[in-house]
């Protein structure tokens, strides 16, 4: 037996006959509890915290019997807040890329962001260490495949700037909650992480018909999520007749486009949509109207940097020696993405 919450399915299974009214009664005290840890109960709160869901679901049940259900009384030994000693980092990178009517990159970089959130007490230093090309050829390690050139870098001011000048060694004490540690820019070739080709059929009897194929140009491993893809299509457009190999696609007459919308879009995949629109002030191929906007894309791609920057170290040193944990996550999305294909 199974019940959804938002995009999180929640499923229960039995090797005997059971009470159908005692299963999805558990299933809902389990959504409600998981509510009261992390506000939303959806896919990414579960990913961000999958220590505290173990957590909560062995003290829930046991030996598939419920136990604990009620979100008071798991508080009271499962606890989230600040005094954990935690510290969190997130390197989110966003892709910009221009391609023109041939399939060449016109222009293409890559903005990073460092975001971090602290749970932290006194004022512990903090240390953080990046696959920086100038700071391992100083060191003297090979850099073969495995540095970056990290370029207009801007710190927070909590940085210590002349010890980053003097070694490359990022330093900081940081403040409390969430704060923007680092920005950075690449401007190198970036190949398309989503590939979209679009070709137009334009009919005399007051038609159109659009095919849209997008391959995602990433290996395997990893997955894009909430991909969107704004294909433009005449602003007059009407009856649309539209067909999907995977997600979901509809007509957006205040956009003058067609959306595209896949949740999920693992790599070395390739998916494909049809549409046909009916054009009523046209009345012969050559007087359709060119659209000159072009196709945008939007995806996150969770675990993932599209530079191959990794942070080789996160310190947190204090003097009392107490024990703190860091996180760190990857995360890439689409910026300016811009194919004009059509």
């Amino acid at each position: 037996m199974f019940i959804q919450h938002n995009n999180v399915f929640l499923l229960t299974a039995s090797r005997q006959n059971c009470n159908a009214a005692s299963i999805l009664l558990f299933l809902h005290r389990v959504v409600d509890v998981f509510k009261h840890y992390f506000e939303e109960l959806e896919e990414e709160s579960l990913r961000d915290n999958f220590v505290v869901v173990y957590e909560l679901l062995d003290e829930m049940m046991d030996f598939g019997y419920p136990q604990y259900t009620e979100a008071m009384i798991l508080s009271e030994f499962i606890k989230t807040d600040a005094y954990r000693m935690e510290v969190f980092l997130d390197v989110v990178e966003s892709v910009n890329i221009l391609v023109n009517s041939n399939g060449q990159i016109v222009r293409s970089d890559i903005i990073g962001e460092l975001k971090m959130r602290t749970f932290l007490s006194g004022m512990p230093e903090c240390k953080l260490g990046l696959n920086d090309r100038v700071l391992l050829e100083a060191q003297g390690r090979t850099t073969k495949g495995k540095a970056i050139d990290l370029d207009d870098i801007k710190f927070h001011q909590c940085v210590r700037l002349a010890r980053f000048e003097n070694d490359r060694t990022i330093s900081f004490i940081p403040p409390d909650g969430s704060f923007d540690l680092m920005t950075y820019r690449l401007s190198t070739q970036v190949k398309p992480l989503v590939w979209v080709e679009a070709q137009v059929e334009k009919h005399s009897r007051s038609r159109i018909q659009i095919t849209v194929k997008a391959r995602s140009q990433f290996k395997e491993r990893s997955t894009a999520t909430n991909v969107e893809i704004e294909v433009p299509v005449p602003e007059d457009s009407t009856n649309p007749n539209i067909r999907t190999s995977m997600g979901s696609a509809a007509y957006a007459p205040e956009r003058d486009a067609m959306v595209w919308k896949i949740k999920s879009f693992p790599g070395g995949k390739e998916y494909m949509c049809r549409a046909e629109f009916s054009l009523p002030s046209i009345t012969s191929e050559e007087a359709v109207p060119e659209k000159k906007a072009p196709i945008r894309v939007k995806f996150e791609i969770p675990y993932f940097t599209v530079s191959g920057i990794q942070v080789r170290y996160l310190k947190i040193i204090e003097k009392s020696g107490y024990q703190a944990l860091p996180w760190v996550r990857y995360i890439t999305m689409a910026g300016e993405y811009e194919l004009r294909l059509i």
